[in-house]
């Protein structure tokens, strides 16, 4: 015959049931939160690759752009200051690139197709290759593009001596508001203008264009 468990007993077993349930919804609801942060950090990684993704599709656009344009190449120096950043094309605040771009170097057709191409990448760090509620949303978050020209490292005409326009080093950088902070980059593409420098992304290359007659 069973013997039935005393009362005193049936209540420090139930009080000690309590007791685990508490003790797994604890650790539930630890497990919970260290899963929403890190569901949060992975969108953030995700939103910061796509960001750096477009941003070179827009980098090695703009290289093209001037292989493409060799004999105006020297327009397509923006003259970009090398210490402050600015001017640059795209998002027009804190020292954006004044007025159309111009160029006068060569035909009256290439000339044209040197400013089509400017424009179009300044259009294209604005957005405007997708809209989202008629508002433009193919680019980064405050994307700027920079480009910068080093006459002295021109070639020399074999006879003259003289430099040849257009043949020295581009560098060419885009740069876009981050989420987290990382480190402040070498480049000075849109410098000072994320609020903070460790917000600011910037990719960049230096590139030359070759040099296909003899001199």
């Amino acid at each position: 015959m069973k013997r039935a468990m005393p009362r005193r007993l049936m209540r420090r077993v139930r009080g000690f049931n309590l007791l685990e349930v508490l003790i797994a919804m604890l650790i539930l609801v630890v497990g919970l939160l260290g899963l929403a942060g890190m569901q949060a950090r992975a969108q953030i990684a995700e939103l910061e690759s796509y960001q750096r993704a477009q941003a070179l599709v827009l980098l090695y656009d703009m290289v093209d752009r001037i292989n493409n344009n060799k004999l105006t190449a020297s327009c397509f120096a923006i003259t970009t200051n090398t210490t402050t950043g600015t001017p640059y094309l795209g998002t027009t605040t804190g020292g954006g690139y004044a007025g159309t771009p111009s160029c006068g170097v060569s035909t009256t057709q290439n000339n044209a197709m040197a400013v089509g191409a400017l424009t179009a990448w300044d259009s294209l760090l604005q957005g405007s290759s997708e809209t989202k509620g008629g508002a433009q949303a193919g680019a980064m978050v405050g994307a700027r593009g920079c480009i910068s020209y080093n006459t002295s490292t021109e070639y020399l005409d074999a006879t003259s001596g003289a430099s040849i326009a257009g043949t020295g080093e581009f560098t060419v950088a885009v740069s876009w508001q981050g989420i987290a902070d990382t480190f402040t980059p070498t480049s000075t593409c849109g410098a000072n203008l994320y609020g903070s420098e460790t917000k600011r992304r910037t990719v960049w290359v230096t590139m030359r264009n070759g040099l296909l007659r003899a001199q």
